[in-house]
């Protein structure tokens, strides 16, 4: 290990707890597809996706509880969605961390790129006035809501995500919940969703200890500036932010997929 492969990998966390602090998601969306080819690319590592699964398993716990800390305040925290989308998903992933070690590399990628492909579509799915409702008044199917978010964690849980980025889709498109109410129980919800996956690859010992340090110092500092700007940002370009990123990774794990 040497100081380029410090400054590597602390960059690669800090990009992704950024993103996650300001967008709401885990950072995995983000962090898999860096990890994965950053490092090799640059020739101070290179991680196996059981490997990269486990870091970014680390980076989306302590980002997405950074992120939450700085939203505590403002009411923008849904404690019934957070309840019901927290546990579900929690079990989910939980199950899908303990699945991990039965899959190859290539199913690992696979999962990921159907779970990527899915919040592209999502995203793009014409969203009408859902900004225009009170926070105090914003209204779901609770076990609708539970039912996909254990869905989604079965897969995050494979691929060591939180599965933010694909529970901000659906609670934006399905759920009607406002944008900024999303972003932030969306981060409370990954928390407790990274809980499962932290677990589950602990116990069968995946992890990366050296990485996963590196990647947690850079997420404590960066998941709050990210949530500061992201309150800030307007949030129709927030959305097209998150949009395009998911885009992007997906084509790119896509294209290896099927090389």
């Amino acid at each position: 290990m040497d100081f380029s492969f410090i400054i590597t990998i602390f960059m690669i966390g800090f990009v992704g707890s950024f993103i996650s602090g300001m967008l709401g998601i885990g950072g995995a969306i983000i962090n898999y597809p860096m990890l994965l080819y950053i490092p090799a690319m640059l020739g101070v590592a290179h991680f196996s996706a059981h490997g990269v699964s486990s870091i970014t398993a680390i980076q989306v716990f302590f980002g997405t509880l950074s992120g939450v800390w700085a939203y505590r305040k403002g009411g923008y925290l849904n404690k019934t969605l957070i309840a019901y989308m927290g546990i579900s998903v929690l079990i989910g992933s939980f199950i899908g961390g303990f699945a991990t070690k039965s899959f190859t590399e290539s199913g690992i990628n696979l999962v990921y790129g159907i779970l990527a492909l899915i919040a592209v579509i999502m995203m793009f799915v014409p969203r009408r006035k859902i900004d225009d409702k009170p926070l105090g008044e914003v209204k779901f199917n609770k076990w609708f809501a539970a039912i996909l978010a254990f869905v989604v964690g079965l897969g995050a849980g494979i691929v060591g995500a939180g599965g933010a980025f694909l529970l901000v889709p659906i609670m934006l498109v399905v759920l009607k919940i406002p944008t900024r109410m999303t972003i932030a129980s969306s981060l409370a919800i990954t928390f407790i969703s990274s809980i499962g996956s932290v677990t589950g690859k602990l116990s069968t010992g995946q992890v990366e200890i050296i990485p996963s340090i590196i990647v947690v110092v850079a997420s404590l500092i960066a998941s709050p500036l990210g949530v500061t700007l992201g309150k800030k940002v307007n949030t129709k370009m927030l959305q097209i932010i998150l949009g395009i990123m998911i885009f992007a990774t997906a084509i790119k794990i896509w294209f290896d997929i099927l090389k």
